[in-house]
Parts: structure tokens; sequence; C-alpha cells
């Protein structure tokens, strides 16, 4: 630096660390700032950076580096911005792709992230063959995603790995396919799934197709706090000189779109029927993949929702700009259309389509939204039962979920015999792992109650392509019998009990936000609630401190050795009901978020049941609403 810009910096430094002693900035959030202040790789950002010092816009400096923006459940993930060590910005992408590569590179001894060894050197470029390892880069709709996922390829490519990238926005789990179908050591996906179109993310996969797992989520995280100069090859040259390869239909380069669709639609059950119904991508990526799915598979009549259709971050015609299917509000303008042009379905998927939602019409007018927890028990209870039919399910086949997914799914199991692994904290990272370890010869189904499920092995993610799939193959049969999808939930409940869920988020966004979120989960755990609302919980089991509590005493009754994370569960009773309580801060998103289940004996007549079930959670979340009040003094 100049003499000029040496001073300009360091007054820069004493402003913000008088900051730091006023209480206008954060301790980490100046820590942050001075890194970025000092530290030559920075130097880009340093002008930008010492504007906004001198304008003294602390509170913006604090939402821009109150953190270094960590791995969640779903990689980095979080606001936009042109830096900060907080947001996703071209140098935190930077410094995630080469974190990245420096780890696979690391873990890349003989045999330990994949039994390939690297093709001959004929087919690979000199670069590339310094390291015989191979990436591969996607991304979706929101803005910046091209630019970030550039970056991502040019930096792997430095690094000698060979990548290959999608040129058109595709879908994560396609992503996830490509990993394995292409023998890749690594990939990553340039999305922020649902979120507001500000947000975006770098997710990151192993060389088994799913995303990382700890340890090597710490791992990498480690390089990346690491990295300083980083290395980067310009993108247009690197794809002339074999280091980058996009892929397409072209002449020896490997069709991927063509070979995912066929392996989605490989795990059809029965043949497609004349079901109407109406699909929406929500400005997203899913016309490339699950309306391809859905159209190969032989669905003539079901349409696309033009004012949904286009690819656009903004996501201007969704409401509020929210395009996550779990809200039933974003279905409402489908909704609409559906009800005035006869389609008996729609079906909506977030904008990387990993995710799908169904509103299903029951009575010629009036659409019912199902949620994730009761599509995935339908779409479970179909597949098994066409598997068993076909005689093709033992007692070794497996159904996996997570702990804060319905407990539906392990009745629908037991009744046809085969296993349900659900000690599982959230996150589909954790059912690829899951998959993997009980064998995916003997993979049945999976599911979140996030509207996430996946069948079959051709990918380690959820995917919307095989949900909506499954789901209008069940929809044309139950048509063909006169019924809808929610008789046929309704002879699941009559069959297992009635199951109720419900679920609500406390957003506590930046620094304080975080800090609101460990103290309202250091409350749950040293002053448990023994009632809230009509419920008395007995058991508490702590998945943060491995301890299986009782109440109202909270004294430990024994130990809780797996999963570990930061998740609370509360059991109990209320009448013929019975309840579950699970709380957890949201692994990518400042919230910390709720998740209430009831359910009954199926003696129980199943409209007493859904009475009972509904009144109980919902009295529950009263309670716990204010219970968790920062004025209630128990807390």
């Amino acid at each position: 630096m100049s003499i000029q810009n040496d001073v300009k910096c360091e007054i820069a430094r004493n402003v913000v660390a008088a900051a730091v002693v006023a209480g206008s900035l954060t301790a980490t959030g100046g820590q942050n700032v001075d890194r970025w202040l000092t530290e030559p790789f920075y130097a880009e950002y340093r002008d930008r950076l010492i504007a906004t010092i001198d304008r003294k816009e602390f509170a913006e400096l604090d939402r821009l580096f109150w953190e270094r923006i960590p791995f969640g459940t779903g990689g980095r993930r979080g606001l936009m911005s042109e830096f900060g060590s907080a947001t996703i910005n071209a140098r935190t992408i930077a410094e995630s792709a080469n974190g990245l590569a420096i780890y696979v590179q690391r873990m890349a001894k003989p045999g330990q992230l994949n039994d390939r060894n690297s093709a001959s050197p004929n087919d690979e470029p000199a670069k590339a063959r310094s390291t015989g390892l191979r990436a591969v880069v996607a991304r979706d709709t929101r803005h910046r995603s091209e630019e970030f996922a550039r970056l991502t390829a040019c930096i792997l490519a430095a690094h000698g790995f060979r990548v290959y990238f999608f040129p058109e926005p595709r879908a994560t789990p396609e992503l996830s396919f490509a990993v394995r179908h292409l023998n890749c050591d690594t990939g990553v996906m340039i999305s922020a799934s649902h979120n507001p179109p500000a947000d975006n993310g770098f997710k990151a996969y192993w060389n088994t197709g799913g995303q990382v797992l700890p340890p090597h989520d710490r791992g990498i995280i480690d390089c990346v706090d690491a990295s300083e100069e980083i290395p980067l090859v310009e993108f247009e040259l690197a794809v002339k000189d074999g280091l980058i390869v996009l892929l397409s239909s072209e002449k020896g380069v490997p069709d991927v779109d063509r070979t995912y669709v066929d392996a989605v639609c490989a795990l059809s059950l029965s043949p497609a029927g004349p079901v109407r119904a109406l699909y929406t991508p929500m400005h997203g990526v899913g016309e490339s993949s699950i309306y391809k799915v859905i159209r190969q598979a032989g669905f003539q009549h079901v349409d696309l929702y033009e004012p949904q259709r286009s690819q656009d971050g903004s996501f201007p015609d969704v409401p509020d700009h929210l395009p996550n299917p779990e809200r039933p509000q974003a279905l409402r303008p489908a909704i609409e259309f559906a009800k005035l042009h006869g389609h008996s379905l729609v079906l909506a998927s977030d904008p990387d389509a990993d995710r799908l939602a169904i509103a299903v019409c029951t009575n010629g007018s009036e659409f019912t939204c199902l949620t994730g927890n009761q599509l995935g028990s339908l779409l479970a209870d179909y597949i098994l039962s066409k598997r068993a039919a076909a005689g093709t399910l033992s007692s070794e086949h497996f159904l996996v979920e997570t702990l804060v997914t319905t407990p539906l799914l392990v009745s629908i199991g037991r009744a046809y015999g085969v296993r349900v692994i659900r000690d599982l904290l959230v996150g589909f990272k954790y059912i690829a792992a899951a998959i993997d370890a009980h064998g995916a010869n003997k993979f049945v189904f999976a599911a979140e109650e996030s509207v996430g499920y996946m069948a079959g092995d051709y990918c380690r993610d959820k995917d919307a392509s095989v949900a909506a799939l499954l789901a209008l193959e069940l929809a044309s049969e139950l048509q063909a019998s006169g019924k809808t999808l929610v008789d046929r939930l309704d002879e699941i409940y009559a069959r297992h009990g009635h199951y109720h869920e419900a679920q609500f988020v406390q957003v506590c966004p930046g620094a304080q936000g975080s800090d609101d979120i460990a103290r309202m989960m250091q409350a749950l755990r040293e002053r448990t609630p023994a009632t809230l609302g009509p419920v008395v919980f007995d058991t508490v089991r702590d998945y943060l401190k491995h301890e299986v509590r009782s109440l109202p005493s909270n004294r430990i009754q024994c130990t809780l050795p797996q999963p570990a994370g930061d998740l609370l569960i509360l059991e109990g009773k209320s009448g013929d009901c019975k309840v579950t309580l699970a709380g957890r801060p949201s692994g990518t998103e400042p919230k910390i978020k709720f998740y209430l289940f009831a359910n009954t004996s199926p003696e129980l007549a199943l409209a007493d049941a859904k009475r009972q079930t509904a009144v109980c959670l919902a009295n529950l979340e009263t309670d716990l609403r204010q219970w968790l009040a920062p004025e209630n003094p128990k807390r």
C-alpha cells in the first residue's frame, strides 16, 4: 500500500476499535473488519470498506462482518453483498472453493476418496493430470449464481481438478447425480434453495454424491479460514485447454441431462394416467428436471404454470418473493389458476428443484396443501405396497427419516415388515450417509418434513423429480377409483392412527439473533417446561449434552451417545394423544425451529382424533410461544 493508503487504513482501524469499545460494533465484527483492512489478499475491497467506516455505518458493518459464515446443514448460505466475512460474495465464494480444493487434495490418498484411478493420461489435460482429481459445478437461477459458479470452476481448475461444468442452470439433485455418474471427487452447487432473492450459497458435495459431512465440513472450513492468495485460471482459456469441460449433448461430452432423466424414470412403479395437474417451477430450474421427467414418463396432461415459468432470481410472481413450497401461500397463484382450468393437482418445486409440495383438489373447487410429512407418508406407503405386491421387499429393506420427521413413517414401515432408520439429525446429508452405511441396495425411500424426498440409488440428495413422478402415479391410480391423495391419507390414518404435525420458527437475524437463539436453547435445557398447554412432558432427549432426562426434575436418566447436535426433543401426553416437541437452531438460516407432533391410536374414531390432535397442538404452540417470550421470568 502507498503511504496515503496506509494512513487511511490506520485511521479506519482506529475508528473500528473505538466503535467496538463503545459497543457500536461487536468484538467479532471488529476483528473481521480489521483483518479485511490489513491482510493483502483483501486489498481490492479496501476502498469500499474504508468508505463504509468513514460514514460510521456500524450497523451495516456488523451485518457484513459479525461472523465468518460457517458450513451449516446445507453448506454456506446467506445474504449476498459486495464484501464482508458474514455474507456471500466473490471473496467468500472464492475462499469456499479454495478451501474445498485444498482439503480434497489433502484427503486424496490412494483409496481414501474413492477407488478410481485417474483416467488414461491421454484423456486428461496436462494441468488436470497434476492431481488426477475431478469436480463438477452447477448453479440455479439466482442472481450472481453464474458468476459464482464460473469463479468456483476457475479456482478448482487452477488447483489441478478437471472440472465438469453445467453451462445452464440445473437442479441440485442432478448435481448430486453428476458427481456419481462422472466419478468425481467433489461437487459444488451454487444455490440458496428456497431463501429470499437477496441470498445465495455454496453447497459442497463429497465423492458419494452426498453433501459434505463431519468431520470433512470442519476440515474444509479450516482450509477456508486459512485462504490467502487464491489461484485462478481464466474461464474461456480453461475450457479451451480442457481444464473445464462444458456439459452438453455435444459429441464426446457426457450427456448428463439425458442419463439423469432416464435414471429417475427407471423408478416408475405404474403406468402414467390421465390425471390433470399444474406444475410450477417458481422461476427456478424445475422445467429442466421435473417437467422433463413428467413428460418422459408419459404424463401428457400436466401443464406448466406460465406466470412462474421464467428463470428469474427475483421470483417476481411468487407471493412475497419467497419461493418456498412449504408455504401454502406460495402455491396460491397456481391454485387459483388450477381452480379455473380444471386441474386436480398443483405441484410446486423450489428454485433448485430438490423440494416438492402438492395441493390436492378435494371437492371440485377447494384445494388442500399437503405437508411434507403427509406427502412423505403417502409416497412411502405407495412404494412399499407396490414393492410388496411385486415380491421385491424383505425385512432387510429400509426407510430413512430424521428425528423431526413424522413417526407415521415408522408405523407404515413396520406394517410392511421393513426397517426404519430415524435417529438422524436434520439434513439430507445424514440421510445420504445412512443409505450408504446400511446398504443402498436395500434402500427404499427417505423423507424429511421440509418437503424433501428420495428414492433409488442414482443420487444422494432429495429430489423433487422422483417425488413428482411417484405422486402422479399414485394420484392416477386413485383417480381411477374415484379417490384423491387426501382420501388415501385418511385410509392410512384409519389403519395407523391419526398423526398431526405443526411447526413454527423464531427468526433472529445477525449477531444479536445468534445470541438470542443460544439463550433460548439454554433456557429450554436448563429450565425445561414440564407442562405446556394441555401437554404433560415426562422425558427430554438432549442431543447436544447426550442426555435423556426425566421431567419435571430434569434429572439424567441415561446417556444418549448418538447422534450429536443441537437438538432437544420433549415427549409426553395429552389425553388420548402422544405428543412430541422438538427444537433446534437452523443450520443455514438465522432462526430457531420448533416441530410439534401428536398422534392417537387407530381405535379412536378418525374425526375425533383429528379434532383432538389439532386442538392439542394449537394450545401447545400458544403456550410455547408465551414461554419463549423474553418477558417470561421462567425463561
